[in-house]
């Protein structure tokens, strides 16, 4: 009896060992379908183009600004992250607009502002004028040459940014008319 009780010690000691050092791993989640509160927008997280230009036959997708959504907006606050200087610069921009970004090599290229950014078939267009998903169009351009040319979400920063070692751009809200 002695030695079983010891051989079943020995095995749950082993296989706890065994569980206890291995590192426990989450698998990533499942980007949620959709466009509504609390969920990247639709095509984010699924193959094809990051930041939602191009349309099923590789070409762009037709950005359409509702009438009542290009009354509302003029611009956006932008935040330039520099990274070598820790430190972080707003920036009000006007949208269709280029903006030279001071002290820097970077120049923003500004374009349309949706409120709720919505993928329809060949085009892209805002669903209402909420800031349910609020997106802006920007091509950004470091040394004259083309780096970055999507959309930056509001609500969802990380979803496609623009990131290097030298600077991070977000979005970080609309300004209205």
């Amino acid at each position: 009896m002695k030695r079983f009780a010891l051989l079943v010690a020995l095995l749950v000691t082993i296989g706890l060992a065994a569980t206890g050092c291995k590192k426990k791993e989450t698998p990533p989640p499942m980007p949620p379908q959709g466009a509504g509160p609390g969920q990247p927008p639709p095509g984010m997280g699924q193959g094809g183009a990051p930041h939602g230009d191009m349309g099923s036959a590789g070409g762009e997708k037709k950005v359409v600004v509702p009438e009542d959504v290009k009354k509302a907006w003029t611009g956006a606050k932008i935040e330039v992250e520099f990274k070598q200087k820790k430190s972080k610069k707003t920036f009000n921009v006007d949208l269709n607009s280029t903006f030279k970004v001071p002290d820097s090599d970077l120049t923003l290229k500004v374009g349309e502002f949706l409120p709720h950014f919505a993928m329809n078939g060949d085009s892209i267009t805002s669903n209402s004028t909420k800031l349910e998903n609020p997106a802006l169009r920007v091509e950004i351009m470091q040394g004259g040459n083309g780096v970055f040319k999507g959309w930056l979400f509001g609500k969802f920063p990380a979803v496609h940014p623009f990131q290097d070692n030298t600077y991070g751009v977000i979005m970080l809200e609309p300004i209205k008319k």
